[in-house]
């Protein structure tokens, strides 16, 4: 608030006082001016007065009202008049002091050559004028030089009292100002202020708070965000409580089978060599099922850590890698009676963890392969041009709702449970592949209609650069 104040206050009283200043040098120009052309014009009537009187001459005849009227002159402007003949002697001075010596300088031989000049100057405070007396017969000659200095003293007096009025008139305005300034910035940041309130009770942890504030388009946009950014902190709140949630019930759903098959062993007596060995393999494939979950779970914790510090980046022939995954997947696919197809349009090499790589991509082929249809096929193609490479994995499976499009890269989501179960899924495979993506600063997007299989997309940055986040 107070930068704000002293912004405004200086905005406003800045060019205030510049303008005063130019005004009153513009006055003060103005007024010399005016002064000046008042003392030319007197000693231009001298100068014809002089001219025609013949008093430069040696028969100058009655003078007494001449001298008068130039020590006239002269006291009005406070100042000298000074007389010179051709010879630069000086024939008259109204102070008296340099009658008959010589008075030689640039204005005067500029003069009597018939130029007008005019000087002032400022730390002596006189105005200095010269005017050439031409001859009554012969108008191109010139036969003396008028001299006039004249007192500004009357001028500065005048500048004296215009400054005075000024400063006073510029401490009344910035007063003004002040008061108006400070007024101004309390209405405008008084919304702000609202805003900050609300934000300091989210702070506290009441994420329903009301923060709308409509008085400016700006705070109305900043709280716009702010409730945005809250609907994600809930959503993600929410996302975890889910989580832990469904941690616990996926768990639990494994030791709670092994718990009542063993149980019902337990129970029974005289058990059957084939019944018992069926009851452990069950038990078995639920520890297995335990067992992939917490693995699972550990790559999604190893991978919401740093990427920077879990990436190693290397140069892979992506056509070689994709080929290496379908050959390793196809064992799988034949019991599952699915073809599987590779089309490459062209060479790809590209920065990428292979691991990592190769665990997402393996995901997305061994879910096309486990929810497909008898006979079906999954068809994995690779592109690239000067910036990305492109993977889609599609299928002829069952596909996928359009309400679950949105929800599948969730955790422990599943479009069908029961299916899922059957064939040993977690839940947590799309999960780690988006992950993966990400980390790769990749995208990766689906599009499936139910009966018509499933299409992903991967889109992956050819050359891995890390971003500032990632190098801090």
């Amino acid at each position: 608030m107070v930068p704000m104040t002293l912004l405004m206050i200086l905005t406003a009283l800045i060019p205030l006082m510049l303008q005063a200043m130019i005004a009153r040098g513009a006055f003060n120009q103005t007024q010399l001016d005016a002064k000046g052309i008042e003392i030319q014009n007197q000693c231009v009537i001298l100068s014809n007065r002089l001219m025609r009187s013949g008093y430069m001459t040696s028969d100058k005849g009655n003078t007494m009202e001449l001298d008068a009227q130039m020590q006239t002159i002269g006291d009005i402007y406070n100042g000298r008049i000074v007389i010179v003949n051709s010879s630069y002697k000086i024939i008259k001075d109204t102070f008296n002091l340099s009658v008959g010596k010589y008075y030689i300088s640039e204005e005067v031989i500029r003069c009597l050559n018939g130029e007008t000049s005019s000087r002032m100057n400022r730390e002596m405070g006189y105005l200095a004028q010269t005017i050439p007396i031409h001859d009554a017969a012969d108008e191109k000659k010139v036969t003396g030089a008028i001299v006039v200095t004249a007192s500004t003293e009357n001028i500065s007096s005048l500048m004296d009292r215009v400054y005075g009025s000024t400063q006073l008139f510029l401490l009344c305005m910035a007063v003004v100002i002040i008061v108006f300034s400070m007024a101004a910035v309390h209405f405008v940041v008084r919304p702000f202020k609202r805003l900050l309130a609300s934000l300091e009770r989210v702070s506290y942890g009441d994420l329903d708070a009301d923060i709308t504030e409509d008085a400016y388009s700006e705070t109305s946009q900043l709280s716009l965000a702010v409730q945005k950014s809250l609907r994600r902190l809930k959503a993600v709140d929410q996302s975890r409580q889910e989580f832990v949630s469904n941690v616990s019930h996926e768990l639990k759903t494994p030791i709670t089978s092994i718990r009542v098959l063993a149980d019902s062993l337990m129970s029974m007596e005289e058990v059957p060599v084939e019944l018992y060995r069926e009851f452990m393999a069950d038990i078995s494939d639920e520890v297995d099922r335990e067992n992939q979950i917490i693995s699972d779970l550990l790559t999604l914790v190893k991978m919401d850590k740093s990427a920077q510090s879990q990436m190693n980046i290397i140069q892979v022939n992506i056509n070689e890698e994709l080929e290496l995954i379908l050959k390793r997947l196809r064992p799988i696919a034949k019991r599952s009676n699915v073809e599987l197809i590779f089309e490459s349009i062209r060479e790809v090499t590209a920065d990428v963890d292979r691991v990592k790589f190769s665990l997402a991509v393996t995901n997305l082929v061994e879910n096309a392969v486990k929810y497909n249809v008898d006979s079906g096929w999954v068809r994995v193609t690779l592109d690239a041009d000067h910036k990305y490479f492109y993977i889609r994995v599609a299928d002829s499976g069952i596909g996928i709702p359009q309400d679950c499009i949105d929800h599948i890269f969730e955790r422990f989501f599943r479009v069908d449970k029961a299916r899922s179960r059957e064939v040993g899924g977690t839940g947590l495979g799309l999960a780690i592949t988006k992950n993966v993506i990400q980390m790769h600063h990749g995208i990766i997007d689906a599009e499936s209609a139910p009966g018509e299989g499933t299409t992903f997309s991967v889109r992956i940055p050819l050359n891995y650069v890390p971003r500032q986040e990632e190098k801090s």
